[in-house]
């Protein structure tokens, strides 16, 4: 029998979340209350992964600014191989540790690390499938976290990397072998999918 994923003690939700897709569809995950914390939508979520269908399954992913863990649950959920979540503040990092136990997922799988996105950009050496990039509006982190991606040549040949913007965004400085797939918008948010060509 599927169970709900529930914490308690002095930690506050505002909510939940629900995984559109996969082996753990229609799974609740809860959502701290925080005014900074700001998860993909069901819908949106439902969009970007059926853009993703063909690229999944099997994906090496990196989380980045991962927050609730919304977009590397999904993944993780729709059978990609591995998920880097990258989340520098204590509490959204140890919930999504909590969410990975219950789910029972192995820990070569799904890994958490605390940590300032772009100082570990800096620092590391592996390579991804795809990539998401959804971090806190109107701080400028999109286009230095675009910039970091290609400059440590953290990206597969063929890889896809999804952006989540500020809605007033209408154009991203994005490096001259990444093609735009995919563009759409709300009265909130623009996101975008792009791949690399060779």
């Amino acid at each position: 029998m599927k169970r709900n994923i529930v914490f308690h003690r002095n930690i506050h939700f505002s909510g939940s979340i629900r995984i559109i897709g996969g082996r753990w569809k229609n799974r609740k995950i809860p959502v701290l209350s925080c005014e900074n914390l700001r998860p993909t939508t069901s819908r949106m979520r439902e969009t970007i992964f059926n853009w993703l269908t063909p690229k999944i399954n099997g994906a090496h992913c990196l989380d980045c600014f991962a927050g609730s863990g919304a977009l590397g649950l999904e993944a993780l959920s729709r059978y990609a191989a591995s998920v880097i979540f990258l989340e520098k503040n204590f509490h959204y990092s140890n919930q999504i540790c909590k969410i990975l136990q219950t789910l029972q997922i192995e820990k070569n799988i799904a890994i958490v690390v605390r940590t300032n996105t772009l100082h570990w950009m800096k620092q590391s050496n592996k390579i991804f499938d795809l990539v998401f990039i959804d971090p806190p509006f109107y701080q400028g982190l999109i286009e230095k976290t675009i910039y970091l991606l290609n400059l440590y040549r953290l990206l597969k040949r063929d890889a896809w990397i999804y952006i989540e913007s500020e809605y007033e965004i209408s154009y991203l400085n994005v490096p001259m072998n990444w093609r735009m797939k995919r563009k759409k918008s709300n009265s909130k948010v623009t996101y975008w999918l792009y791949q690399l060509s060779n």
